[in-house]
C-alpha cells in the first residue's frame, strides 16, 4: 500500500509540476506575436508618426531630417543661405527645395525608409 501511495503522490506532483510548466507557454506566443508586429513595421511606423511636434529626427511638415530643416530653424536658414544654397523664389535651401527639383523628395524619402524601413509620410507643407 505505501508504494502505491508513493506512485499517486509522484503522479500528482509530476501533474501539477507539468500544468504549472505548460500554463505559462501561451504567454510567450503573444510576446512572440508582438515582436512581429514590430518587425513587420506596424508598430514602428506608429512610433515614427507619433509626435509630429519637433523633437524626433524627422521634420514631418517639411520631408527632411530635422537636424538640416531650414524652415524650423532661422539658424540653419542663415547657414544655408551663405553657402549660397538657397531658393529665394520659395524660401528654402535648393538642396531642399521640392517644387524646384522634385527628385529631391525621392533622396530625403530613401533616408527615412533607410532608417525605418517604411515609406515617410507625406509633407504637410510644400
Amino acid at each position: 500500500m505505501t508504494s502505491t501511495k508513493w506512485m499517486m503522490g509522484t503522479a500528482m506532483t509530476l501533474l501539477v509540476a507539468s500544468s504549472i510548466l505548460l500554463s505559462g507557454c501561451g504567454d510567450k506566443g503573444a510576446d512572440s506575436d508582438q515582436a512581429k508586429k514590430t518587425a513587420d513595421g506596424k508598430d514602428v511606423q506608429a512610433v515614427a508618426n507619433a509626435d509630429p511636434s519637433h523633437g524626433g529626427w524627422w521634420c514631418v511638415e517639411h520631408g527632411v531630417p530635422e537636424e538640416i530643416c531650414t524652415r524650423c530653424s532661422t539658424n540653419l536658414a542663415a547657414e544655408f543661405q551663405k553657402k549660397g544654397d538657397w531658393c529665394k523664389e520659395h524660401n528654402r535651401p535648393e538642396s531642399q527645395c521640392f517644387i524646384c527639383h522634385p527628385e529631391l523628395e525621392a533622396k530625403f524619402a530613401a533616408q527615412y525608409e533607410a532608417k525605418t524601413g517604411h515609406k515617410p509620410p507625406k509633407p504637410e507643407e510644400e
